[in-house]
């Protein structure tokens, strides 16, 4: 990896300062808190897909020992709640859309009891005709779901005559119909996605306090505590400074802990009981009723000019949204990755149409690249057909059509060619034009992609202790990528002062008046280059302190290991930072960075498998793996290489294993052992190789990379396994059994 020039702290490969605690066991998660007096909630929930409440009888439930409160939508504010869109009921009221769905919570002694409550409410239901997927949902006949949709705070309008679409984003370049007209090839394909948990150890958990003031103090795993405060606040009706977020350890997010869930009902068990009050979801429940990745449905014709020239693109998704969109943070663009459906190429003309639509299923939420890895897989194995149809080798069509130095489909702009540089790091690097083994079934697969990180604010405030040493107050939590970490970096490199040296101190919502929600790879982006211009701020400032102490210029003043040198004389950051304490002052400065755009500076990055096909059982045997990225100043290889190999492994779940699947709208998987996450034996070879630039958005030139890792997964595997068999596989995930019969099929002429 290349060494940055003079620095002295980034570009280290530091450990991670929480690794210990958390291989140790010593860290405590939310799950962890208790309080005198405690109680436990869980909720009922509902058996059907969809139905009218008739009868919901709570008092045999009341009865039971050992019961605190029993609280049903009559208990509660009659009011909807969504990140964005405000669609869904925090209990069922008159009606319910899922298998999942909370119909009422108990609040009791001990979980044992509060399970034994639920038993005795009784409930009857109407049972109403259901939807499970898109295609079903859109359908002329299909029931209304949402009767009152175009009443929805938040909804984006206009909407296409189409039942049960809450959400239409299109995006459009050139003339389409004149760029097919213009073609000399057209291929037309449809792929489709599944359903996929995110598989984080830690499940949904809150804990809630009433202050003497009745404040409500919550503690929760919340990757976006001031976006879920003010949800919570305003689903209340109260102001927001009534509630505090007290931020916790994050045992994995990957996208999913960014709703409510929970925090609502546990607000509302605490204030019927004056009680603390506790809910912790089982993993049946995070499976049946969190928030999976959407499963998709995408349709793609392009059209092609004689030479290979990709000349104009139509795109059509429908993602199934479940029975509410609440949990999305953005309906109003459907899903940022669909914007992707032109891929890393050139196409003049190009239109996306993008639609989230309403089921009778388990609501879709946010997952890693959310929309961008199901647009992906199908646009490069896309790619691969339309080259095989042509007699084109893959990776030559790719660089004859990559973007260099022109805007592109969905608002694009890339600056740069090194899409090209990175296509050619990685045929070299994989050997992509020799020979393949001299053995049946094997073979290689190539997907390249590119993207751009977007905007938003953050807060940080750096000080130094009486001790000498720094602080870095956030309130970022850092869900296990290492950020904190990062964030030291990027402040001991400003103040010149060793990361052993600096400490993080996780502040509540109370600390700043806003900072933004994790996600979209943009912590280092935001919240670094917040950190670093605190430091500066801060730098600047210990510099005038010293420069006045030693009669000196301030330019004349170093900063170093922490100590401030002058003209006549040093002193230690504990020094200055006791003495300001005497006069009543603290050396601390606060840094804040906005961005209202997209950033503009994209990345390019690939992969290329090998794997070979069992021709008997139609098992895959991946072989390797090479990851290529285009970044910037790499702040911790460490971590770095950490995210890029954890995106690898996630893509791998997406291509080959992970499915939630359901009938008629029940998850019939309902624990990790059934879900079939990737373990270490399914883990090949993995090389990873870097193409530099000088020019980042991040702090020191850095780009980002937390997503990057997982989009080109899927589809580099499934043109592999394309190339091996000869028969493309357009559905996830790629089993052994749709290996099996594709071959069989292929074998007798179907």
């Amino acid at each position: 990896m290349e060494t940055p020039d003079n620095f002295l702290e980034i570009g280290n490969s530091v450990k991670r300062f929480d690794g210990y605690s958390k291989v140790t066991g010593e860290q405590r998660y939310t799950a962890d808190l208790s309080f005198p007096g405690i109680i436990w909630g869980k909720c009922l929930r509902s058996p059907i897909s969809h139905g009218r409440i008739l009868k919901l009888d709570v008092s045999r439930a009341k009865k039971l020992k050992g019961v605190s409160a029993v609280l049903t939508a009559a208990d509660i504010p009659d009011r909807l709640v969504g990140r964005r869109l405000k669609d869904m009921p925090v209990l069922a009221r008159d009606r319910v859309r899922f298998i999942g769905e909370r119909i009422a919570v108990v609040g009791a002694e001990t979980q044992e009891i509060a399970e034994e409550a639920l038993a005795r409410i009784d409930v009857e239901y109407e049972e109403i005709k259901a939807v499970y997927s898109p295609g079903d949902a859109t359908a002329p006949d299909a029931p209304t779901l949402h009767e009152n949709l175009p009443s929805y705070e938040n909804l984006n309008l206009p909407l296409p005559d189409l039942p049960n679409v809450h959400s239409h984003t299109q995006w459009n370049t050139g003339e389409c119909e004149k760029g097919f007209a213009e073609s000399d090839f057209i291929f037309e394909q449809t792929f489709t996605t599944q359903r996929v948990h995110h598989g984080y150890l830690e499940p949904h958990v809150v804990v809630v306090r009433i202050d003497s003031s009745g404040r409500f103090l919550v503690s929760s795993p919340s990757k976006g505590p001031y976006a879920t405060r003010e949800q919570l606040a305003d689903w209340m009706g109260i102001d927001q400074a009534k509630v505090a977020f007290q931020l916790n350890p994050i045992g994995g997010d990957f996208g999913g802990k960014g709703s409510l869930m929970d925090i609502p009902l546990c607000c509302y068990l605490a204030k019927a009981t004056g009680r603390p009050a506790k809910m912790l979801m089982s993993y049946a429940e995070e499976l049946a009723a969190a928030t999976p990745r959407h499963p998709s449905i995408i349709t793609i014709k392009t059209g092609v000019k004689k030479g290979g020239t990709l000349w104009a693109r139509k795109v059509t998704a429908f993602f199934n949204s479940g029975a509410y969109a609440a949990i999305k943070n953005n309906v109003t663009i459907t899903l940022p990755g669909a914007r992707s459906g032109a891929g890393a190429y050139k196409i003049p003309h190009v239109r996306i149409d993008a639609f989230s639509v309403y089921t009778n299923c388990v609501p879709s939420g946010i997952m890693r690249a959310p929309g961008e890895a199901q647009m992906i897989f199908a646009v490069e194995s896309h790619m691969d057909h339309m080259a095989r149809e042509l007699g084109i080798d893959p990776y030559e069509f790719r660089l004859r059509n990559v973007l260099d130095r022109e805007p592109a489909a969905g608002g694009l702009h890339v600056a740069s060619d090194k899409g090209k540089e990175l296509l050619e790091k990685v045929r070299g690097a994989f050997n992509w034009n020799h020979t393949k083994p001299n053995k049946r079934y094997i073979g290689r697969g190539l997907a390249l992609c590119v993207r751009e990180v977007g905007p938003g604010e953050s807060n940080v405030e750096v000080g130094i202790k009486n001790d000498g040493r720094v602080y870095i107050l956030t309130t970022i939590p850092d869900t296990g990528t290492g950020s904190h970490t990062i964030f030291r970096q990027i402040v001991g490199e400003t103040l010149g002062t060793a990361t052993k040296n600096i400490d993080v101190v996780m502040g509540t919502t109370d600390s700043f008046v806003t900072d933004h929600m994790i996600g979209g790879s943009r912590v280092t982006y935001l919240a670094g280059q917040a950190a670093l211009n605190a430091a500066m701020r801060l730098r600047a400032r210990l510099s005038d302190i010293a420069a006045e102490r030693f009669c000196c210029p301030a330019g004349s003043i170093r900063i170093s290991r922490g100590t401030i040198s002058g003209t006549a004389g040093k002193v230690s950051f504990g020094t200055l930072a006791s003495e300001a304490a005497s006069q009543g002052m603290t050396l601390r400065e606060s840094g804040n960075f906005a961005a209202s755009e997209r950033a503009g500076d994209v990345s390019f990055f690939a992969q290329a498998v090998e794997l070979e096909v069992d021709a008997e059982t139609g098992q895959i045997r991946l072989l390797k793996i090479l990851s290529a990225h285009h970044v910037g100043t790499v702040i911790n290889p460490l971590s770095h290489q950490g995210q890029i190999d954890g995106g690898v492994v996630q893509g791998l779940g997406f291509a080959l294993l992970e499915h939630l699947s359901d009938e008629e709208g029940r998850i019939t998987t309902t624990n990790l052992g059934e879900y079939k996450l990737p373990s270490v034996a399914d883990i090949p070879s993995h090389r990873t190789v870097f193409v530099y630039d000088r020019k980042g958005p991040g702090p020191f030139q850095s780009k980002p990379i937390g997503e990057n890792g997982i989009v080109p997964t899927a589809p580099a595997v499934a043109n592999a396994v394309y190339d091996a068999i000869g028969v493309q596989i357009t559905d996830l995930p790629i089993t052994a059994e749709k290996i099996y019969l594709a071959m069989r099929g292929k074998k007798n002429g179907l």
